[in-house]
């Protein structure tokens, strides 16, 4: 895994971390089947830093994935909602809970068309797995 900045982005409040940070993660996405990007350094650093609450880091890694996936997919749709969910809980760390309200309900949307072109598991993610990702985006507090 890429290694973690020592603190969580917040734009604004915080040096932003060095792009070198994410480029082995983020090199050679383009062709890659979603398959491949559901395996890919670039998901999964995605999924391990949201869970660790680096939302803002997150959203880096998550959008090559998303730039890469074909048009109008399942995948795509389900990276939308979770790059939308990532700027959710950076919102509500930085306090900005409007802007957290209004940004849910477009990840739900996505989330849900997600699983609607896809079935039961898109990208290697169940809903379970979304419903947990969402809980965590949805329980963050303002520093």
């Amino acid at each position: 895994m890429t290694p973690l900045p020592p603190a969580p982005h917040l734009p604004g409040r915080n040096p932003r971390p060095d792009p070198a940070l994410f480029a082995p993660a983020l090199s050679g996405l383009e062709g890659l089947t979603p398959q491949e990007l559901a395996a890919s350094p670039a998901f999964a650093g995605g999924l391990a830093t949201f869970r660790a609450g680096f939302y803002w880091e997150a959203h880096e890694f998550w959008e090559g994935v998303w730039t890469a996936l074909p048009q109008a997919s399942a995948e795509r749709e389900l990276m939308r909602g979770l790059i939308q969910l990532a700027n959710a809980g950076l919102k509500r760390r930085m306090g900005r809970e409007a802007a957290a309200v209004r940004i849910l309900p477009l990840s739900e949307a996505a989330l849900r068309e997600g699983f609607r072109r896809g079935g039961e598991s898109v990208m290697g993610l169940d809903r379970r797995q979304v419903a947990e990702l969402r809980a965590r985006a949805e329980a963050e507090t303002a520093l």
